[in-house]
This record gives structure tokens, C-alpha cells and sequence, in this order.
């Protein structure tokens, strides 16, 4: 990749200091110069700096492979869910050098599977873990610390059981809060060193889609075309860490509004839209598989495996408990809705509920909206 520095494609310590002082850092830069430019900058030969350029452009291509190379090196290489009858139709678990998309309404739990799978990474091999680091760049300050230490205390007592490995797993999660698109932009360019040295074995963005459709009015002129542009580099660069590390990277989406009909997926020929995920539908062809939750009822959601290249389109019911994501049963469910473009999948979400709120010992319950999925929230106010 261009955006990788200078020193990771081979070049020698020497040159790159003395490249550094002209603001020549990666191979980008590096091959944007011509050799006669090469050659006053790093005071080599006219030879020696076409060398230089070629040994630079052959690091930074992408090598000629085999199927039966990919397959040995992909076979066994993915990262269990912990949720059996996910793993199962995953053929194992989320798959190492490729993108999982987590995609749905607020509440759903997206946060609470990344910081989930973030315990799982840290695990020994043996538990069914990756024992290695975790990169996790938060984009909507959604991060707890209290909560993923939670998680790992109640999914796995008997690992986490003194604090000693508590602490030691803390430690191995590497938060980056990023909170503009630029940031996370730069924050994305600049991994390659992070991973290295943390020994990373799993990236998570949460959220992808935050920053971007803060910053970009898409109603306004230009403003797509520049939101396209930028997200089209964001996935190259994170396919680039996915496969360049042969790591699992996971990222979490939010949820549109899509104009249009979608056959018979509505309700009543009078509706005109319906909820899908966010960034459109150039995005959903950048990841590998897309996970869609969305709300059954109060307690109960559902998880959609909607895009996958092994497993079929399935959908399983779980809840959020203690110990994070928690699947109904072993086997996945029957759905009402039929495997459509993963970018068009419609979503279920809470369109009103009850408010019960408490003070002292009378209780009054409001009734706001209506929908065919409620939630009840039970709120106790306390008088001095």
C-alpha cells in the first residue's frame, strides 16, 4: 500500500533519515519523486536511486497468489464468536483478513459485540482465542471499560477470576477516540506501526458511519461525491491491514431511511420507504459479510446474517445479558423476510413504547406512540 512507510517496505534506516528531512516518509512520497529527485534527496547514485524506486514499487504491489496458497493460509484462520450456533453457520467463526459489518438501530447491542469480541481476542488459543492485542478506534465515545471488564468477568470466570489477568487484559485493548472524519482517516494510515508494535490481532471501528454523516450534508451539491470518495479510501485502507496482517476486522454501521418501495417487504401498498443500513449501497459492497440486528420485542433481538461468502441467510434470536451477546437456542430461527441486496435489507426497529415511571409507591404508565414492538421503561424517582 503507498501509505505504508518507508521502513516497512525495506528500506534501510539511513536512507529514510535522510528522506525524512525533505518530508519523505512513505513510499507515496517516495514515488511521486523521479529518480533525479531520489537521487539529491537521499545523496545516492542516479543507479542506486532507480533501485531504490523499483525495490519500493515491488514492496508495495500486490503479490501474485494462488487459490490453493489462500486456502492454506485462510483454513483455520478466523476468530470464534463464543456463540456456537453463529460460529456454525460462519464455518468457524468471524474469518481473519476480511471485513464483518455489524449493522443496526441504536440499542441493539452493536457496541456490546465489539466489546465482547474484544475479551475474546485477548483469550489464549486454547480458549478458543487469538492471545493477542486489540486496536479499537471509538468514534462516538460509546467505549466502557466498566463493561468490557464486565463481560470478561461474567462470560469467563474461571480466566478472569483475580485481578491480575483482569488488568492484563485491559491492557491489551488500545482505545483510539477519533471523532472527526480526518481523524480516523489519518488514525487508519498511520496503524500499520500500532498493530506491529501492540501485536494486534483484531481491528474494530465503532462506528464507521458516525463521523461521516455528521460531516457530510448529503442534501447539499458535491457533498456525495466527496462522502463516496472517502469512504472508498477508508475501505481500501482497512482491506489493506485486514489481509496485509491476516486479521479480523469488525465494523459497526448505522441505520437510513430508504425512499422507495421494496415489493413485499411492506406492510401496505401506502408505504414509501423502509429502515436499511446506512452509507448506501457502493458500501455494502466494500465489506465482506454484514450482520444486521434489529429488535424482536423489549427483550429479545434478532441477528441477520445478510451477506456472507460461506454462510446462507439465517437469522437467530438472542438477548443482551451480563456476560454480552447471549444466542436463544443452538440453531438458527425461521425469519419472515427473504435474503434480498444485503444494501436493501429492511430493518426492524421501535417506532414508540411505554414509560412507567414510579414516585414513591404510585406508578404511571405513559403510553407514547404505536408500534408492533414496545419496550417498557420502568423509571423511579426518589423525593427528598
Amino acid at each position: 500500500m503507498a501509505t505504508r512507510i518507508l521502513k516497512r517496505a525495506g528500506v534501510s534506516n539511513d536512507i529514510c533519515e535522510r528522506l525524512k528531512r525533505h518530508q519523505i516518509q512513505s513510499c507515496k512520497d517516495l514515488l511521486s519523486l523521479t529518480p533525479v529527485e531520489v537521487m539529491h534527496a537521499a545523496q545516492l547514485s542516479y543507479q542506486k536511486a532507480s533501485v531504490l524506486l523499483q525495490s519500493v514499487s515491488k514492496a508495495i504491489a500486490p503479490p501474485l497468489t494462488t487459490a490453493l496458497e489462500l486456502w492454506k493460509q485462510h483454513s483455520d484462520s478466523c476468530l470464534s464468536t463464543s456463540l456456537p450456533a453463529l460460529d456454525k453457520l460462519l464455518r468457524g467463526g468471524l474469518p481473519c483478513g476480511a471485513i464483518t459489518e455489524v449493522t443496526g438501530p441504536s440499542g441493539c447491542g452493536k457496541t456490546q459485540l465489539c466489546l465482547m469480541l474484544s475479551v475474546l481476542a485477548t483469550l489464549p488459543k486454547k480458549l478458543g482465542g487469538l492471545d493477542s492485542s486489540v486496536i479499537y478506534i471509538d468514534t462516538e465515545s460509546a467505549f466502557s471499560a466498566e463493561r468490557l471488564v464486565e463481560i470478561a468477568q461474567s462470560r469467563f470466570p474461571e480466566c478472569f477470576s483475580c485481578k491480575e489477568r483482569v488488568l492484563q487484559m485491559a491492557g491489551r485493548v488500545h482505545v483510539f477516540r477519533e471523532l472527526t472524519c480526518q481523524d480516523v482517516l489519518n488514525r487508519l494510515e498511520r496503524l500499520e506501526e500500532d498493530i506491529i508494535s501492540a501485536g494486534a490481532g483484531l481491528l474494530i471501528l465503532d462506528s464507521v458511519a458516525s463521523v461521516v454523516r455528521k460531516e457530510f450534508d448529503t442534501t447539499l451539491s458535491g457533498n456525495m461525491m466527496h462522502r463516496s470518495n472517502l469512504l472508498g479510501h477508508k475501505a481500501t485502507t482497512i482491506k489493506y491491514l485486514a489481509h496485509q496482517f491476516n486479521i479480523p476486522v469488525v465494523l459497526t454501521n448505522q441505520i437510513t431511511t430508504h425512499v422507495g418501495p421494496l415489493g413485499s417487504v411492506l406492510s401496505s401498498p401506502m408505504d414509501s420507504g423502509f429502515v436499511t443500513a446506512a452509507l448506501g449501497n457502493m458500501w455494502s459492497h466494500c465489506v465482506n459479510t454484514r450482520f444486521i440486528v434489529q429488535y424482536v420485542d423489549e427483550h429479545q433481538r434478532q441477528i441477520l446474517i445478510a451477506k456472507s461468502p460461506v454462510a446462507p441467510f439465517a437469522v437467530l434470536n438472542y438477548t443482551i445479558q451480563k456476560q454480552g451477546i447471549c444466542i436463544d437456542g443452538n440453531d438458527s430461527q425461521e425469519t419472515l423476510y427473504k435474503g434480498t441486496d444485503p444494501g436493501l435489507q429492511p430493518i426492524r426497529v421501535r417506532t414508540g413504547f411505554n414509560l412507567s415511571t414510579t414516585v414513591h409507591d404510585k406508578t404511571q404508565v405513559l403510553n407514547l406512540g404505536h408500534c408492533s414492538s414496545t419496550s417498557e421503561v420502568q423509571v423511579s424517582v426518589y423525593e427528598d
